[in-house]
Order: C-alpha cells, then structure tokens, then sequence
C-alpha cells in the first residue's frame, strides 16, 4: 500500500512539472544520462565547497527541495540555508537509476553526506529523487525528494 502511494504522489509530482506552461517552455532538447551525473556531481563539488555563485547557477530559479524531514525550500531558501551554516563536508551517492523523459532526468538512488548544522557533525543516509531540466546548452538542478533510511543494522 505503501509503494502505491509513494508511486502515485511521485506521478502526480512528475505530472505538475511537466505540465506547468513555465516550466515546460524552458525545457527543450534532450538530456543524457551522462550529462545529468556530470551536472548532479558539480552540484556535489558546488555545496561541499560552499560555492554559492555555482550554485546560482546550477539551480534552477523554480527549484523545489523537499528535505528529509518535510521542510521546504525554494532557491533563495535553500542557498540561504548553506550560508547560514549548513555545510556539506561530503556528498555520495549510489545505487543510481537515471531515467531520461525527453529534457527532464530523474536520478533516483542512495545518498551518504556528512553535514555540519549548528556545530553539530553528522552522516545522513537517505533514498532521493533528483530532477534536471535541459534548458538551452545546460541543465539545472529543479527538484529533490528524500527519505531518511534506518541504519543498517
């Protein structure tokens, strides 16, 4: 019941963002899988070295970034959020599924990232969606859901 669910919010979600006339108009061409992992790993380099001018540029202006523990951000937000202290000291991923639909790539898969919030080291392991979007010669970052998943035991 459980999958059902997940599965039918993922469509729903996927739905929007496909058809929403913005965000369909500034999406064009084909984007590879390649070209998705190269862009989701300068992301990676851009938040562990606090790279905010990178960032600006990688993140799509209509970005939405669903954390793991239900709260919300927009661009402005989330980059505001690493300015203020939440640090990235390392970002992994694995397990990784890419599917391609057109100008639109979800990676899906397992993330390992070590973070620093408020003075406090930690490790997160969560299950992710990640969302690109071509946009002319590039592909910026649009969406991300996650999922804590439990220690392994």
């Amino acid at each position: 019941m459980t999958k059902l669910v997940l599965r039918a919010l993922f469509g729903c979600m996927m739905l929007g963002l496909v058809l929403t006339p913005a965000r369909a108009a500034d999406c064009a061409g084909t984007i590879s899988e390649d070209e998705v992992l190269k862009a989701e790993d300068s992301r990676y380099a851009a938040q562990a070295g606090n790279d905010f001018d990178a960032m600006q540029r990688l993140f799509g202006d209509d970005l939405v970034y669903v954390h793991s523990t239900g709260v919300v951000d927009d661009k402005a937000s989330y980059i505001e959020r690493q300015r203020s202290g939440l640090h990235y000291r390392a970002m992994r991923r694995s397990n990784v599924k890419v599917r391609i639909y057109g100008c639109l790539a979800i990676i899906t898969g397992n993330g390992s990232f070590d973070v620093t919030q408020k003075g406090q080291d930690s490790t997160v392991s969560l299950l992710f969606h990640s969302i690109w979007a071509k946009r002319g010669s590039t592909v910026q970052f649009v969406s991300w859901e996650s999922t804590s998943t439990p220690p392994k035991p």
